[in-house]
C-alpha cells in the first residue's frame, strides 16, 4: 500500500511539473508524431460531445486500458469502457470535455480537463487525462481528479 501511495504522489508531482512548464508548446515545437498524437486525443475529447459511442471508441484501441480516477479500477477493452461510461451518455442531454491545457511528449499527451454531464444530477468533474497512444490510437487513459462539483 505504501508503494502504491508513493506511486501516485510521483505521479502526480511528475503531471503537475509537467502542466505547470511554461505553457503548451508552439506546434513547431512538437515531432509530427507528437503534433499527430495531441490531435488525436484532442479530437477523442472532442468526440464525447457526439455521445455516440461508435464515434469515440474508434478512438481508442481495441485492448485499451481505462482509468475512470486514480481510485477506481481499470475498464478493459471496447466492452470495459462502453460498460463504464454508456450509461453516463445515455443519461446525458449534454456531455462536454472542455481542454484547457494539453501536452504532449512522445506517446503521451497529457490533457487539464473540465468535463460537464448534463444529467438530472449535473456533474461537472475537473481533472487531468494522461493519454499513451500507440498505432495511431489510445492504449491506456488515466484521469486524475482535482475537483468534483455536483
Amino acid at each position: 500500500m505504501t508503494e502504491r501511495r508513493q506511486f501516485l504522489a510521483s505521479a502526480g508531482l511528475g503531471i503537475a511539473a509537467f502542466l505547470g512548464g511554461s505553457g503548451a508548446a508552439a506546434a513547431a515545437d512538437l515531432t509530427p508524431g507528437e503534433q499527430a498524437n495531441l490531435k488525436l486525443v484532442t479530437d477523442f475529447c472532442a468526440s464525447w460531445s457526439t455521445r455516440d459511442m461508435s464515434k469515440i471508441l474508434p478512438f481508442l484501441s481495441a485492448d485499451c486500458v481505462y482509468r475512470m480516477t486514480e481510485t477506481t479500477p481499470p475498464a478493459n477493452g471496447h466492452d470495459g469502457v462502453v460498460q463504464r461510461l454508456k450509461q453516463w451518455l445515455d443519461d446525458s442531454s449534454l456531455v462536454e470535455f472542455k481542454i484547457l491545457e494539453a501536452k504532449a511528449s512522445g506517446p503521451i499527451v497529457i490533457t487539464h480537463r473540465i468535463d460537464r454531464f448534463l444529467t438530472k444530477q449535473p456533474l461537472t468533474w475537473e481533472g487531468v487525462g494522461v493519454f499513451f497512444v500507440k498505432d495511431a490510437t489510445i492504449k491506456e487513459w488515466s484521469d486524475y481528479t482535482i475537483r468534483v462539483q455536483r
